[in-house]
């Protein structure tokens, strides 16, 4: 059997990131992906739950934020739960097993100037085999 999902999309809002009783870091987020169609001359969008664990979920809660274009790769799962109401509610959400961020962060566009580098070690030729 096969269950993979690969998609591209901004996410709707900041990285939530939560503790499991046993400490293992948790993450929800959303993911707007664009269709590749208009409908009545108005591009759409539809939303999809996202959750990533470990320490990947620590990086992903680090580095993403709100808006940012992102691709994921992962597993589709579908829980359930029984809300206050004592109503049985039915999610499906992507389990984000790779992420990769699609447009340059903060920390990229750093300027380093070049008296800040260290200086570079003198290249003998003979050193290399070929």
């Amino acid at each position: 059997m096969l269950n993979k999902v690969v998609m591209v999309g901004r996410l709707t809002a900041t990285p939530e990131m939560k503790k499991t009783p046993n400490g293992k870091s948790v993450v929800s987020a959303n993911l707007a992906v664009q269709r590749d169609y208009k409908e009545n001359g108005e591009k759409k969008a539809d939303f999809f739950p996202i959750v990533v664990w470990g320490k990947s979920a620590e990086n992903f809660y680090s580095w993403l934020k709100k808006g940012q274009l992102i691709s994921v790769s992962g597993r589709l799962q579908r829980r359930d739960y029984e809300n206050q109401q004592g109503q049985r509610v039915y999610v499906t959400e992507i389990v984000v097993e790779q992420f990769y961020s699609l447009e340059r962060t903060d920390h990229e566009h750093t300027n380093v100037s070049q008296e800040s580098l260290p200086p570079e070690p003198p290249v003998n030729e003979s050193d290399f085999p070929y």
